[in-house]
């Protein structure tokens, strides 16, 4: 029987599935080029926004993204992923132009809830209208590829694109937002351009979650409660958990919120912050592109661990460095959040039951994640408001240390046991077991995802190294 078309190996994609994947290229990148995210800080302070107002809008931002998270998931069931992409990218659109029409507080508190709404809207939805779409076109085993080009076309864009930022603020004020508007308006014409694709429900044109959009919502919530039971049941996946959300949010409070204090804390000019962002951006996309540079001699709980005593003590150190010193510090911070995160993704992995919703349940931990990042986000506006820069980091670099000792006392206590381990057995860590898997620590949720698109479109597996805003 002769191979279908697209599946023979280095099979050429089809001319309707190159088509899908450029497209998405173009959404990808020009969706998720937010040209203020080095400055925003140094421009809500320049409109006359107070820390505590700026850092209570982020928190505002985190607990928004918490609760658009499952409606607008279901919303995504219902009217399909091409549309989904359409409404978030014309949301993003206005959620840009927001600053330039009011640089007030109400005009920025606009802005990142729109973002919230417009980020909740397209996340999940490009992976999985990219992997319908190739599947329909019988060049699925393209996906990978497509995806992980995707993602080094939007980083390399970054890296080119921030260093511009502070020389066009010298000419126009407003024009991070303006051209981030125009690239949101760019990825929207990317969505328009998409493909009506031919898997709907039997032919009428619908989109497939139309007709068990219902359905779908029902079994998310059932779902969600057999997540929780999983969590309750399972101190081990509790506990990673726990140590995943304290380094995303060490790392995200850092590299998005805290990252612009620093840098004029210590004197460095607002034009140079979108060079230090790009260099930090790169240094965390080539850690995170090489986790099997970490020895396999530390298993992958002992990785996680150093790594995170890495970010406490760069944290630290940040406090004693001259302007240079705290450049490097930053990009070595961005370079261990770099390699932890895909370890810690699999180590999660690996504890969540064979049956259990695993989606579900990454999705639950996403939830989790930003809404600690929402308290921590009150914290630093207080903190800072004190002027206690250095205070808040000697403080969370404690506090990082202190919780990885309780983490380390439950693990070598026999309290906490990994998954697999019996009463009375040494502990030792699951992701042990395979040592081919930690060259890629990915695979586990990767092959989860891709089985069930429809899944990403209520939030499964969203967590990455890159910031939400």
């Amino acid at each position: 029987m002769p191979p279908r078309p697209g599946k023979e190996a280095g099979a050429v994609p089809t001319a309707t599935a190159r088509r899908i994947i450029r497209l998405n290229y173009g959404f990808q990148l020009l969706f998720n080029l937010l040209w203020w995210m080095p400055v925003f800080y140094a421009y809500q302070k320049a409109a006359g926004l107070s820390d505590g107002q700026i850092f209570g809008i982020q928190s505002i931002y985190y607990v928004a993204f918490c609760l658009f998270e499952i409606p607008t998931g279901l919303i995504a069931d219902r009217i399909g992923a091409r549309n989904c992409l359409r409404a978030g990218a014309v949301v993003m659109t206005a959620a840009n132009l927001a600053p330039v029409v009011s640089a007030s507080y109400a005009g920025f508190l606009v802005h990142f809830l729109a973002i919230a709404v417009g980020r909740s809207l397209t996340s999940g939805a490009a992976s999985a209208y990219l992997y319908e779409g190739l599947r329909a076109e019988k060049c699925d085993e393209h996906y990978l590829k497509a995806e992980g080009t995707a993602r080094a076309l939007g980083l390399a864009a970054k890296v080119v694109c921030w260093p511009l930022v502070g020389p066009l603020m010298a000419v126009a004020h407003a024009a991070p937002y303006m051209l981030s508007a125009a690239s949101a308006a760019g990825s929207l014409v990317c969505a328009v351009a998409l493909p009506r694709l031919a898997g709907t429900d039997g032919g009428t044109g619908e989109p497939a979650g139309r007709a068990n959009g219902g359905r779908r919502g029902g079994a998310f919530l059932r779902d969600a409660g057999t997540a929780l039971r999983c969590v309750a049941s399972s101190p081990w996946l509790a506990l990673v958990m726990v140590q995943g959300v304290a380094v995303f949010t060490l790392s995200r409070i850092c590299q998005v919120n805290l990252f612009q204090p620093i840098l004029l804390d210590h004197g460095i000019a607002e034009a140079s912050h979108g060079g230090v962002l790009a260099a930090m951006t790169v240094a965390e996309a080539v850690a995170s592109a090489r986790p099997q540079w970490l020895s396999r001699r530390l298993t992958p709980v002992a990785w996680v661990s150093i790594l995170s005593l890495a970010l406490a003590g760069t944290l630290a150190a940040m406090t004693l460095g001259g302007p240079w010193a705290v450049v490097a510090l930053l990009c070595l911070f961005a370079a261990a959040t770099g390699f932890a995160y895909p370890v810690q993704r699999k180590l999660v992995n690996d504890a969540i039951p064979a049956n259990a919703p695993r989606a579900t349940l990454l999705s639950v931990e996403s939830i989790v994640d930003r809404a600690v990042c929402a308290l921590a986000a009150i914290a630093v506006g207080a903190y800072l408001s004190a002027g206690r820069l250095d205070a808040l980091l000697w403080h969370s670099a404690l506090a990082t240390v202190v919780l990885l000792g309780v983490f380390q006392l439950l693990l070598r206590s026999g309290v906490v046991r990994p998954a697999g381990v019996e009463a009375g057995s040494p502990a030792r860590d699951t992701g042990a077991r395979d040592p081919a898997a930690r060259d890629d620590p990915t695979a586990d949720e990767e092959s989860h995802e891709t089985g069930d698109p429809a899944r990403r479109l209520t939030g499964g597996g969203r967590r990455g190294p890159q910031p939400d805003t």
